[in-house]
């Protein structure tokens, strides 16, 4: 990764609002581990675990909790937060370079009437059909395709042989990554004389602001309603969502989470990976759907399920908490049959 030059330990307290300790003129080359840290990375210790690698480290300056200001070696130039999880995010994005590169590569294709405001990146291979509409400060990668009449918000990232299909509706801030496809044809067949028919997938896809879509994740266009993804959700690698799928608002969905046809996610939901869900159910606000779980009912909200098929997690804990307990039963039972025979 390259990083950005100029950064000092001030101009990193300055952004993330904590206390500086030490030196605010420490110049910043990049981030590190605690442990591999040199005099001219900024680190990390996120809480008591850290501890240890917060004494001994050789880090240009630390962002640390409160809790851990006792450990700082001294000298050391150091920013104390409140929550370092959050401050460490801000500082990275400080670091990263950003691109000076704006402009459409020669070996790109722009199809006609295509638009955009201000600047734009388009890189070497990528395909953008006619009449799709950029806003400002958009990326797209090498050899990504964006179909005809696409509409694609500020600051959007379009990544490495992503694809956004026909017609899709992207906000603000959003981020296709690698492999991607965000509105291609959904799943739909009806079976007529013993041969599958494919049903015209005729809705749009459309997809909030701030929202993430991640590597080789899909995201198929609607049969007979939208598919919506709600702002500031974020998609990891190798999911599935289907046609008609409505998902809320700040959601999580981890990888290869399978959602079938016209089901409705509401806000805050959380999908650990691995997780499968049947069709036309609802998963209520703020519900969380353990890793691998199998939902073929709606899910109340604020739930946590787990299991197949999903039900309540404290339910599934007690039931195999009871079948750990009667193992040692059943031999005793199997010794009792063996001795009366």
């Amino acid at each position: 990764m390259r990083f950005r030059s100029g950064v000092t330990a001030g101009s990193v307290a300055n952004l993330v609002g904590g206390e500086l300790i030490g030196t605010g003129e420490r110049a910043l080359a990049g981030v590190a581990a605690l442990g591999a840290a040199g005099p001219g990375d900024l680190a990390f210790a996120y809480g008591p675990e850290g501890e240890q690698p917060l004494r001994a480290t050789r880090a240009g300056a630390v962002i640390v909790p409160a809790g851990l200001r006792h450990a700082l070696p001294a000298p050391s130039t150091a920013i104390v937060v409140d929550h370092p999880v959050t401050a460490a995010a801000r500082a990275i994005e400080l670091f990263r370079a950003g691109s000076d590169e704006w402009g459409v590569h020669p070996t790109a294709s722009l199809g006609a009437g295509c638009t955009w405001r201000g600047r734009i990146r388009v890189d070497a291979h990528a395909v953008i059909g006619p009449a799709v509409t950029f806003g400002e400060d958009c990326r797209v990668g090498p050899g990504a395709v964006i179909e005809a009449g696409a509409t694609i918000g500020d600051r959007c990232e379009i990544g490495p042989g992503a694809t956004v299909h026909a017609d899709v509706r992207l906000g603000n801030d959003v981020a296709i990554r690698t492999g991607a496809r965000v509105g291609g044809a959904g799943f739909g067949f009806v079976n007529e004389a013993g041969r599958h028919q494919r049903v015209p997938q005729l809705a749009g896809c459309s997809v909030g602001d701030s929202v993430e879509i991640g590597a080789n994740s899909t995201v198929d266009r609607g049969g007979s309603r939208d598919t919506e993804i709600g702002e500031g959700t974020k998609i990891d690698n190798l999911v599935q969502i289907a046609h008609n799928v409505r998902i809320g608002r700040h959601c999580v969905i981890m990888a290869q989470v399978g959602i079938a046809g016209t089901v409705t996610v509401e806000d805050g939901v959380l999908l650990a990976g691995q997780a499968g869900l049947a069709d036309h159910l609802t998963v209520g606000r703020g519900a969380r759907i353990a890793a691998q779980s199998g939902v073929i009912g709606d899910v109340p909200r604020g739930a946590t399920v787990s299991g197949y098929p999903a039900r309540d997690h404290r339910a599934v804990l007690r039931q195999s908490a009871a079948l750990a307990r009667l193992t040692p039963l059943v031999t005793d039972i199997e010794r009792i049959v063996q001795r009366d025979e």
